[in-house]
């Protein structure tokens, strides 16, 4: 049995972006919604009866504005501006993060404010429902009038144009349609506009990348707090006591997690009684690095869940009074600035991860470990050139970290003289949030390979939890070998669902 979703405009969050995504969904418009959606038609359509002169409905766009179209143009009008604005370049979209974009958009104009059919917007959903996803360039969207180019190739799809993936492969849209019978639907007026006119690219990589962040953080407590028992580290700095005057919420999550997570560590006891005073920062300080990432990923969850229920083209339309205004809805600066704000608190995720992969294997650090957790240094390197990689990611992470959002290129001959760039703040947050998968991974069979040289004393049973699917799926690295392969299994691991689920377990 099919699971369904009802959209209305205003009920998508994360979770069940997340659900829809994962379990197949097929989705619906909420009968809630026809009413309005009607509504907002019949201003548009009776502005064409009047042969009123409304921009976006009977004009060209952007500097074309003054250019005055008659109603028989009306619908070529529509088809021109999805061939002419699909110039995207690059790599193409994952997937995921495509399909999402016909959710998210469908969902924009089934507030009723973009004067669109219902036909248009079962039309999305019917591509959406039978995994026929737009085959979508990723560069192109400056994030401003929308992510015009992107959306356009997405458009592109809907009219029977451009190119679908279909169980996996890449077609031209018209075979897939043909073979499925599935026809391809004609734009009216005001239709190829609000197709185009949104921020659903840059919100659909910011959904995908705030799924994956929420759980990121939550593995990157754990991993943290096996490289701490690993190296003899304390967890009476993450005594709740000192958090709580400090009241910043994500600490005291995170430093919460910790102390929880290293009671009844023999190896911890093993060491209650020593003489070492206090730990590195990047020990002592997890809390205070991983609470402010915390926070941080908080706060850009609830401007991305307010922003995939928004209103985001231009005109919009409000039936009740029935005006049609050209407003800035379009304009990406939330989604910008908070995507290059994930992207500098992913980046010190990463950044705090590859220190403590470093204290594992260096032996002037790593209170009494073999060099680079190696049991013959020399004839073999060990983990050495894995903290090479780490190194190198968070590098990479520090150049990707600067803001894009700070930016801005006037386009459309100047009417457009400020754009958010939200588009490139999105992909690079992505491009981060790839590279922390590997920062952190290698952190993990650094930490699991120290536990390993600590026996006969265990780790905490919680954490012991976490060692045994790590030694799963990779064995002690006893001599060298190729640890490429090591890394990517680490990597596949803390992606999937029973390592998570794991992790949320010992954390509850």
């Amino acid at each position: 049995m099919n699971k369904e979703f009802y959209i209305n405009g205003s009920n998508l969050n994360l979770k069940i972006c997340e659900k829809i995504i994962n379990n197949n969904y097929k989705i619906y418009v909420s009968n809630d919604c026809f009413k309005v959606i009607n509504k907002s038609r019949k201003v548009v359509e009776d502005i064409l009866k009047e042969n009123r002169i409304v921009y976006g409905i009977n004009t060209g766009f952007g500097f074309l504005k003054n250019k005055i179209i008659s109603n028989k143009d009306i619908e070529k009008l529509q088809e021109n501006l999805i061939l002419s604005h699909s110039v995207g370049v690059g790599d193409y979209l994952d997937i995921v993060i495509s399909k999402l974009m016909l959710l998210l958009r469908a969902n924009a104009l089934c507030k009723g404010y973009s004067g669109v059919r219902i036909d248009l917007i079962n039309k999305i959903l019917e591509f959406f429902n039978n995994n026929i996803i737009p085959v979508i360039p990723s560069q192109g969207s400056v994030g401003a009038s929308g992510d015009l180019a992107p959306l356009s190739h997405m458009a592109l799809a809907i009219i029977g144009k451009g190119k679908v993936f279909y169980k996996k492969k890449i077609f031209y849209t018209e075979e897939v349609l043909k073979k499925l019978k599935i026809e391809p639907i004609k734009l009216e007026a005001k239709e190829g506009l609000a197709l185009i006119n949104g921020t659903q690219f840059m919100s659909s990589i910011a959904v995908y990348v705030l799924i994956k962040a929420l759980k990121l953080i939550d593995i990157a407590d754990v991993i943290s707090a096996i490289t701490l028992d690993a190296l003899k580290g304390t967890s009476i700095a993450f005594k709740k006591e000192l958090h709580i005057i400090r009241n910043h919420k994500g600490q005291i999550q995170s430093a919460n997690n910790l102390y929880k997570l290293l009671q009844d560590s023999e190896i911890a006891h093993s060491h209650k009684n020593c003489n070492q005073v206090q730990d590195a920062y990047s020990l002592r300080c997890i809390p205070q690095v991983h609470g402010a990432v915390r926070d941080s990923i908080d706060y850009c969850k609830n401007i991305v869940e307010i922003e995939i229920n928004s209103v985001t083209d231009n005109p919009i339309i409000l039936p009740d009074t029935n005006e049609v205004i050209s407003c800035g809805n379009f304009h990406g600066e939330p989604i910008a600035i908070s995507m290059d704000l994930l992207g500098i608190a992913l980046s010190e995720l990463g950044n705090i991860s590859e220190r403590r992969s470093e204290r594992l294997l260096n032996p002037n650090l790593n209170n009494g470990l073999p060099a680079f957790l190696s049991n013959s240094s020399g004839i073999n390197s060990g983990f050495m050139i894995a903290q090479y990689t780490a190194a190198s990611l968070v590098s990479e992470n520090k150049v990707l970290s600067h803001p894009a959002s700070v930016d801005s290129i006037p386009t459309s001959a100047n009417q457009e003289d400020h754009v958010s760039m939200g588009s490139i703040s999105a992909r690079k947050c992505l491009n981060i949030l790839k590279n922390l998968e590997y920062i952190l991974s290698i952190e993990l069979l650094c930490s699991c390979q120290a536990i390993d040289f600590r026996k006969p004393l265990k780790t905490s049973d919680r954490l012991q939890s976490i060692y045994n699917l790590v030694r799963e799926n990779v064995n002690f690295l006893s001599e060298d070998r190729i640890i490429y392969e090591d890394i990517n299994k680490i990597k596949n691991l803390i992606n999937s669902s029973k390592f998570y689920n794991q992790i949320k377990k010992i954390l509850k």
